[in-house]
C-alpha cells in the first residue's frame, strides 16, 4: 500500500474537511438516511428569534423610543425604504414588504448562524433552503405579472420593446432561458454557494490549525498561528458576506417584483 492511500491516522497526513462533516447527523432520526437535523432545529429557532425580537421592540410603543424600540424600527425602516421603497416604487410598495421583511431577516438569521459558536452552520449553506426561497420569489414575481397583464405578461417578458420582428427568432429563446431558468438557479445557487463555500474555508483554516499544531515541528507549530490569523480574516470576511447575501437576495426580489409590475415598460 503506497503513501497516497494510507489512511490519515496511519500516514500523519491532513485530512481535509468535507462537505459530510457540515451534515450532522440527525436528532431524531426516522430512517437510514432522514431525520430532525440540527439544520431544521436552527430554521425554527430563527423564526422563533425573529418574532419574538420584533414583537418585543414593538409591544411598548413611545414617542421617544428605547434600544430595542429604536433597533426595530431602525431595521423595519431599512427593509421598508432602502429596499421595498427605493426599487419598487412609492405607489406599489408596500404590499410587498412583509414578504422583503420576512425574506430579509429569515436569511439574515440563518446566514448568521455560521459565525456564532456552537452554532456554526449556515443553514443556507444547504442547498434545499435556497431552492425553496427562489422558488417562493420565482412563483410570486409571475404572480404579480399575470394578476396585473394577465396572459400577456408571459409575452411582454420575453418579448423586449423595440426589437425587430426578426431578431426575435434569437432573442426571444434567449429570454425565455433568461428570465425562466437561469433567473431562479442563480437566485437560489448565489445564496448556497456564497455560504458554504465561505463556511468550508473557514473550517479548512480551523482543520488546518489544529493540524499545524499537533506536528513536533517548532516551525509547523509557528505556522498555526499565520494559518490562525488568515482564518480570523476569512471568518469576518464570511460574517461581512452574510450580511451582504442576505441584502442581495432580498434586493433581487424587488427588483424582479418592480420588472413584473412595470413589463410593458420593457
Amino acid at each position: 500500500m503506497t503513501p497516497l492511500t494510507l489512511p490519515a491516522e496511519d500516514s500523519g497526513a491532513f485530512t481535509p474537511p468535507t462537505l459530510e462533516d457540515m451534515h450532522l447527523p440527525a436528532i431524531f432520526p426516522w430512517g437510514a438516511h432522514e431525520g430532525f437535523s440540527k439544520q431544521m432545529l436552527m430554521v425554527l429557532l430563527s423564526v422563533v428569534f425573529i418574532a419574538w425580537f420584533f414583537i418585543a421592540a414593538s409591544r411598548k410603543g413611545q414617542l421617544v423610543p428605547g434600544k430595542l424600540q429604536f433597533a426595530g424600527e431602525y431595521l423595519y425602516g431599512f427593509v421598508r425604504n432602502s429596499i421595498g421603497k427605493d426599487i419598487i416604487g412609492g405607489k406599489d410598495f408596500m404590499k410587498f414588504v412583509p414578504l422583503l421583511f420576512a425574506l430579509f431577516f429569515f436569511i439574515l438569521v440563518n446566514n448568521i448562524y455560521g459565525a456564532i459558536p456552537f452554532f456554526q452552520l449556515p443553514t443556507m449553506s444547504h442547498v434545499g433552503g435556497a431552492y425553496f426561497l427562489a422558488a417562493l420569489v420565482y412563483v410570486t414575481w409571475i404572480g404579480v405579472g399575470l394578476k396585473k397583464f394577465g396572459a400577456r405578461f408571459l409575452k411582454l417578458t420575453v418579448v423586449p420593446a423595440g426589437v425587430p420582428w426578426y431578431i426575435l427568432p434569437i432573442v426571444v429563446p434567449i429570454e425565455i432561458i433568461s428570465n425562466f431558468i437561469v433567473r431562479p438557479m442563480t437566485h437560489s445557487l448565489r445564496l448556497f454557494a456564497t455560504m458554504l463555500a465561505g463556511h468550508l474555508v473557514v473550517a479548512l483554516a480551523g482543520s488546518g490549525i489544529a493540524f499545524l499544531i499537533a506536528q513536533e515541528s517548532v516551525v509547523l507549530k509557528g505556522t498555526s498561528l499565520l494559518v490562525l490569523v488568515g482564518a480570523t480574516a476569512m471568518y469576518m470576511l464570511e460574517a461581512l458576506i452574510m450580511v451582504l447575501q442576505a441584502y442581495v437576495f432580498t434586493l433581487l426580489t424587488a427588483i424582479y417584483i418592480q420588472g413584473a409590475l412595470h413589463a410593458d415598460a420593457h
